[in-house]
């Protein structure tokens, strides 16, 4: 990596941005509102995060990292597919724009990237990272590499098919693991009793024997979904991460429970599951990681 990397986090409603050096350490930090209404205004936003830093740091020769939602293209210079959202992001090519070489790359990857160089993957090699939130978002890294796969769409764990009889989601796949644990589903899944997951929970601490079924149902089929990568990638932890792991061990003993039963563990062997280290800046910190390892490689 370079001595210093700028790694930029670009959310639906904040813009975050961090300086890291070779260890990790964060150097700068900065974050202000996305203003994704108007496409020139978050742009522009970007550009001052950037350069707000390099005066920081007194180097306007360093590499950047963005990371996104959607799926950047094949060279990681812009992302290529993002409907619906941050209108004006799609094939914008950030390195022309902000005078610095930068590489792009998805939001969910930026966090486990994040995770593996610095926090809880870290010297880990086969991580699956997936993030219970309003969805659930996912990033597979293989040998130490992010893995983005063919169309760089690899990792998107949350439209897993979970129930072959559930509701189609937004790839057209039924019963989706998104679906099933995701703050996007919580309304129906309680049948209108709750609204958030953190609610589900209070209600679950409180004995209410109905919110403990439909929590447990979710767990369930989180465990199923984890099982069923074991099977495919073989990887050697598992991260959690997103405002559904502050569960705790709501979430985690009930999963270890059920993974016991589902997990082929052969030899003894098991994947272990662990919770996110990083918080609201491991997307800025991933970025940056990948842009030092990709622009020294």
């Amino acid at each position: 990596m370079s001595d210093i990397v700028i790694g930029i986090d670009l959310g639906g409603t904040r813009i975050k941005a961090v300086a890291i050096d070779e260890s990790g350490k964060i150097l700068y930090r900065h974050h202000q509102p996305t203003n994704d209404d108007v496409d020139t205004a978050w742009k522009k936003a970007v550009e001052k995060a950037v350069h707000d830093i390099q005066n920081k740091i007194k180097s306007s020769d360093t590499l950047v990292g963005i990371s996104a939602p959607g799926l950047p293209d094949a060279s990681n210079s812009a992302i290529a597919y993002m409907p619906g959202r941050l209108q004006g992001l799609e094939n914008f090519v950030w390195t022309d724009f902000l005078k610095a070489k930068t590489y792009v790359l998805n939001d969910a990857i930026s966090a486990m990237m994040a995770e593996a160089r610095f926090g809880a993957a870290k010297n880990k090699k086969n991580v699956i990272m997936l993030t219970l939130g309003t969805g659930v978002g996912g990033a597979i890294m293989i040998e130490g590499k992010p893995y983005q796969g063919a169309f760089n769409k690899a990792g998107h764990i949350g439209h897993m098919v979970i129930d072959s009889e559930g509701d189609i989601g937004i790839t057209g796949m039924p019963g989706s693991l998104e679906n099933a644990i995701g703050n996007c589903s919580i309304e129906k899944r309680s049948s209108g009793k709750f609204s958030s997951t953190s609610q589900l929970i209070e209600a679950v601490r409180k004995g209410d024997s109905f919110a403990g079924e439909v929590w447990l149902t979710s767990v369930k089929k989180l465990a199923i979904g984890l099982a069923s990568l074991t099977n495919i990638l073989s990887p050697e932890m598992f991260v959690l991460g997103g405002g559904i792991t502050e569960a705790g061990k709501d979430l985690f003993e009930p999963l270890e429970m059920y993974m016991s039963n589902y997990e082929w563990r052969t030899g003894g062997n098991r994947a272990e599951i662990v919770k996110a280290q990083y918080g609201e800046f491991a997307g800025a910190v991933g970025a940056a990681c990948f842009a030092g390892e990709a622009g020294n490689s």
